[in-house]
């Protein structure tokens, strides 16, 4: 059974730091490109980040770049999200998935990936 758990989430003032976590099992995450989707109360799931199997490359919704950093450690089964200089805009409850090919491409679209966890809650007060 595939299954991908987030944590690391809270509450955090405007301008501070939170590490999302999100770990797999259940599958050989190692050859699957990962990626990071957050939903606004009242909005849709909009993508925020994505690494490619070997954590060669990256790609990030432009609102987060040079902001958020995503990384992997296959070894751990675990993709990461580094949040930094969040703001009250970014409050979400952020969802990892997982690409639904091996060695896939670096997806925007939610509709590439076929696994997610239950979403882990971001808030940013102002």
């Amino acid at each position: 059974q595939v299954q991908l758990e987030e944590s690391g989430g809270g509450l955090v003032q405007g301008g501070g730091s939170l590490r999302l976590s999100c770990a797999g099992s259940g599958r050989t995450f190692s050859t699957y490109t990962m990626g990071w989707f957050r939903q606004a109360p009242g909005k849709e799931r909009e993508f925020v980040a994505a690494i490619s199997w070997r954590g060669g490359r990256t790609y990030y919704l432009d609102s987060v770049k040079d902001r958020f950093t995503i990384s992997r450690d296959n070894a751990k089964n675990t993709v990461y999200l580094q949040m930094n200089s969040l703001k009250p805009e970014d409050t979400a409850v952020y969802f990892c998935a997982s690409d639904k090919e091996a060695f896939g491409g670096l997806w925007v679209e939610s509709g590439k990936y076929d696994f997610w966890g239950q979403g882990t809650q971001v808030t940013v007060s102002s």
